[in-house]
């Protein structure tokens, strides 16, 4: 006899038959429930330290800046400013100034010098205990009418800017030997121009309240304004 197996799996018949298993679908993958739970508190745990630090910090004042250094003593002066008046150093102790050395008939840096000390002026509170101090290398021509036409062109506050003339060898002692400054006369034979009358420095010298000074800026740095306006506020905090 012939027998045909149709289907060699087939269970015996006194068995039941096999369940028919169907596989779920794909689909995207998602954290269990467990996992979701746990990012979930570290991220809240994160977010109250991260608060906790941030009250932290603000609750802490940050560490005071170093004192600007002492560089050199400005020596005793008496000089006559732009309203003829007699004027001297004792006159400034007490206040932060700025002080430089220019001349009016000057067609190289001055302007641009006296331009930087204008725009530090407008800056100034009108209530800040600051003077700004120009001492000229010319005093045979920028006599005190000069110097106060020269200041009013330049929008000078009087009150506080001041412009400074007198004898020629005081002016000139007191610019190299106490602001370290260059303030030398050009030879006739070697001036390119009616102008071309000295060689001075053109850099500005920062003075506190007793008389010594603390900072050296020079007028092409970009960041000039910036810089003397911090540090005299650091002086202004020091009284």
């Amino acid at each position: 006899m012939n027998v045909v197996l149709h289907n060699l799996s087939r269970a015996a018949p006194s068995e039941p038959p096999a369940p028919t298993v169907r596989l779920p679908l794909a689909r995207p993958w998602a954290p269990p429930l467990a996992l979701g739970c746990l990012a979930g508190a570290a991220v809240i745990g994160l977010s109250f330290c991260l608060l906790a630090l941030a009250r932290l910090s603000h609750g802490r004042s940050a560490p005071p800046p170093h004192p600007l250094p002492v560089l050199f003593a400005i020596p005793p002066f008496a000089l006559t400013n732009q309203d003829q008046q007699l004027v001297s150093s004792t006159n400034l102790l007490g206040q932060v100034w700025l002080a430089d050395i220019v001349f009016t008939r000057c067609a190289g840096p001055c302007p641009k010098m006296t331009q930087r000390m204008s725009d530090i002026q407008s800056a100034l509170s009108s209530q800040a205990s600051v003077k700004l101090v120009t001492f000229t290398t010319d005093p045979a021509f920028d006599t005190p009418a000069v110097l106060q036409s020269y200041g009013k062109r330049c929008g000078a506050s009087f009150d506080r800017w001041w412009f400074l003339t007198g004898d020629k060898t005081t002016l000139v002692s007191l610019a190299t030997d106490g602001f370290k400054f260059v303030a030398t006369d050009i030879p006739a034979a070697e001036r390119r121009h009616d102008a071309d009358l000295f060689v001075h420095s053109t850099f500005f010298v920062l003075v506190d309240q007793a008389g010594r000074a603390r900072g050296v800026y020079y007028y092409s740095d970009p960041r000039m304004k910036e810089r003397v306006l911090q540090d005299m506020n650091r002086l202004l905090r020091e009284s």
